[in-house]
């Protein structure tokens, strides 16, 4: 894997609660410059996509703890999709999840991937989780016609862990993200199985490559 291949793993993200347009416009030019992809916000989507248009545009869906309704999500996925992003990341509702509603959570993603045409990745929050619950959370993201796996949100207790990636590809290719912030984390990750990378610190990953 050469630089290039591997700056278009890495998804750059900037989501935290005080994100302001300037550090969207931040992020945006860094992904573009790197050859990156770039996560942020649903509220800038619209506003990113026109910056950077040659970028792969992410945004996020039922962020961070995945409560809303479906109908909810179903809108906010359609909205992002519209505003411009090529690429969901949904939260999956961990109190269903928790308490056997199986089959509810997958119809709640269920809903989400039917509504737009893009991929959808599913977020299962896996530090919150017990072995067993993580693969009945990824059998729901199968189950939904997910494109993706994602271990977390950045905003639990837990990021990714190399354990997690290696059960999370039995299912689907998997996004490792949360706590990621080095080249040689990132590799760990992807050597674990990951497909993609999910971290803020994208530059510093990337500018780690050895030459």
């Amino acid at each position: 894997m050469d630089r290039t291949e591997f700056a278009a793993r890495i998804d750059h993200t900037v989501l935290g609660p005080e994100t302001t347009p300037t550090d969207v416009e931040r992020v945006v030019d860094e992904a573009e410059a790197y050859g990156m992809n770039a996560c942020v916000p649903p509220c800038y989507v619209s506003e990113a996509a026109a910056r950077a248009p040659d970028a792969t545009l992410a945004t996020v869906v039922g962020f961070p703890h995945g409560q809303h309704s479906t109908a909810a999500k179903r809108a906010e996925a359609v909205d992002a999709w519209e505003a411009g992003a090529d690429e969901l990341d949904a939260v999956i509702h961990v109190g269903r999840l928790k308490a056997g509603e199986d089959e509810r959570v997958e119809r709640d993603l269920s809903e989400v991937v039917a509504a737009v045409p893009i991929p959808v990745k599913v977020i299962v929050e896996t530090a919150l989780l017990t072995e067993g619950e993580k693969r009945r959370a990824c059998e729901a993201a199968v189950g939904a016609g997910a494109a993706f796996v994602k271990t977390s949100t950045g905003f639990a207790d837990g990021g990714a862990t190399v354990a997690d990636v290696e059960l999370m590809r039995e299912y689907l290719p998997v996004k490792a993200s949360g706590g990621i912030g080095s080249y040689e984390e990132a590799v760990a990750m992807l050597d674990a199985g990951a497909e993609r990378i999910g971290a803020s610190s994208g530059v510093e990953i990337v500018e780690g490559f050895p030459e």
